[in-house]
């Protein structure tokens, strides 16, 4: 209760992730928000097998609601928040031999926990010319905000940092990530896996109004032998489609896990909604 109080009164001390960065996608745009403007994104997701190999919890995932808030605070630059309120693991299975199986207090067939807070700053190096992608950078820290007690975080704080580049040619936008990880160990808390991140997005105008977009997006563990429980490696392949109307994009697509520990199907929709909220000095 605590953990979801602090998220919440942070969410609205700062007021209410960009155009370019939106639902359903999660590879990140290098165009930002656009100074003195405010995106918010909130919507939902659900996927069957979940897994959590350090508390040995396995089932299906309800995130509601999920939320991802941009604010525009140079032409170039952009803060972003995103987390949600609410993950509801509606347990199938146990692995009582997990490492962190002894601290899980869930007893019943479903567990519940506000998740964990990603911060991050996102700036434009370069903007995209006739011939040339643009560029930016990334960089973010993932907050532990969910506990192990409930078997669904790990009570560790991750570094991620990622270059960005994008290029439109005709109807199609097309961004590429690819970056680097610094993931601790929840079990011994002097290690920690250094992981490859990578993402390649499409978005595909059919009219001016409605898009088809999709993505590979995960990471990749680099440490020889056995990663660290809850630093494994991650991919996902997502699909799906936008529709706009004024300020406002409606979101839904299907993904898909690339690892044996990742879902193996999963569904989201939501919204984004973007506008001028104060002047930039």
């Amino acid at each position: 209760m605590i953990r979801r109080l602090v998220f919440v009164l942070a969410v609205l001390a700062i007021a209410t992730s960009a155009l370019a960065q939106q639902r359903p996608l999660i590879t990140e745009d290098p165009e930002t928000v656009g100074a003195g403007r405010i995106l918010v994104e909130g919507g939902f997701d659900w996927a069957h097998n979940a897994q959590y190999p350090a508390s040995g919890l396995k089932g299906n995932l309800l995130r509601v609601p999920t939320i991802g808030l941009s604010f525009g605070i140079s032409s170039i630059a952009e803060f972003q928040i995103d987390g949600g309120l609410h993950d509801r693991l509606t347990i199938n299975e146990r692995n009582a031999k997990a490492p962190l199986a002894s601290l899980v207090t869930a007893t019943g067939d479903s567990t519940s926990d506000i998740e964990d807070v990603i911060v991050g700053t996102k700036i434009r190096l370069l903007p995209e010319g006739e011939r040339r992608p643009a560029f930016g950078l990334r960089f973010a820290t993932k907050l532990p905000n969910a506990s192990n007690e409930s078997g669904l975080g790990l009570d560790t704080m991750d570094f991620y940092g990622s270059l960005l580049g994008a290029k439109t040619v005709e109807s199609i936008r097309v961004v590429a990530n690819i970056g680097a990880g610094i993931l601790s160990d929840p079990v011994q808390g002097n290690h920690q896996n250094d992981v490859f991140l990578y993402g390649l997005s499409f978005a595909r105008a059919m009219t001016q109004q409605a898009e088809l977009v999709g993505e590979l997006n995960g990471r990749v563990s680099t440490r020889s032998g056995d990663a660290f429980p809850g630093t494994e490696s991650r991919g996902l392949l997502k699909l799906g489609g936008r529709f706009t109307q004024g300020s406002v994009r409606l979101d839904a697509g299907v993904f898909f896990g690339l690892t044996s520990i990742d879902p193996t199907i999963g569904f989201t929709g939501g919204f984004t909604y973007v506008f001028n909220a104060f002047k930039v000095p």
